[in-house]
């Protein structure tokens, strides 16, 4: 599923070039995708100026001059812009130049238009890139959960998956069934600053393209080829060569060393 530095590389790809443009009209195929009546939601975004495209956590966020299009784009779906719907366009807004096409092979992702960012998404906790080391450590300390899950609830922080959590607890050497409540300041303040290296590295390097993850332009990220743990299991890990071990933590396949990550 798409993460934060995902759905960023995707924002700062059409934060340039939406602002400005009208929908003309839309078109919409999967209720899946789109819970709402397709013909009110037609009506809700036709010949609508798009005023600002935003990442909210996971969420993009197409401010319009009545009411916000929350786009969530689930395991495989891609917005792109100018191109040709093809088999899976799941919704396709044509605007007064060009397209914007939402494409999604298992019809995950989630569009819908409110006046005001939807309560899923208001309710979430602070980003991951925004928070501040004394506001996590707080949040830390009344949570007698393992660290792994809790950076993974979107309402504790916003932004956080799978990929990179991994990638931060061991860049922390923290093992991720560590109690956050017990971890002591210097291991909440490693966790911090790896969270947030580990983030703005892989949005340089356009995210991690692992399946079916392009930019608004088709692209492919890079940062994949960076992971450290993430989806390397049986790999001698970079630091110390001991074989790299997945395990379940709260239902999630998770990558950590035995050695560096000491519970």
């Amino acid at each position: 599923m798409p993460e934060l530095p995902e759905v960023e590389t995707v924002v700062r790809s059409l934060a340039p070039r939406l602002p400005g443009r009208r929908i003309i009209d839309a078109q919409f195929s999967s209720h899946h995708v789109v819970r709402q009546n397709f013909s009110t939601l037609r009506k809700r975004v036709r010949n609508q100026l798009i005023k600002s495209v935003e990442r909210h956590g996971k969420f993009i966020v197409l401010r319009l001059e009545h009411g916000v299009l929350v786009i969530h784009l689930g395991m495989t779906g891609k917005l792109l812009l100018d191109t040709e719907p093809g088999p899976y366009a799941r919704a396709v807004f044509q605007l007064d130049r060009g397209l914007l096409v939402y494409d999604d092979v298992r019809h995950f992702g989630r569009i819908e238009w409110s006046e005001q960012l939807p309560e899923r998404a208001a309710a979430l906790g602070p980003d991951a890139l925004d928070v501040s080391l004394e506001d996590f450590r707080k949040r830390l300390k009344t949570r007698r959960t393992g660290i792994k899950p809790l950076l993974l609830n979107q309402r504790f922080l916003r932004g956080m998956g799978n990929i990179y959590t991994d990638e931060a607890l061991f860049e922390a050497r923290i093992h991720p069934r560590a109690i956050a409540a017990s971890l002591s300041k210097e291991r909440s303040g490693r966790l911090h600053n790896a969270m947030r290296d580990i983030l703005a590295t892989a949005i340089r390097l356009k995210g991690s393209s692992i399946s079916d993850y392009v930019d608004a332009d088709g692209q492919r990220g890079s940062f994949q080829q960076q992971h450290q743990v993430y989806g390397r299991s049986g790999d001698p890990c970079p630091t110390c060569g001991t074989p790299i071990r997945r395990i379940v933590v709260g239902q999630r396949g998770t990558h950590y060393c035995p050695k560096c990550q000491r519970s």
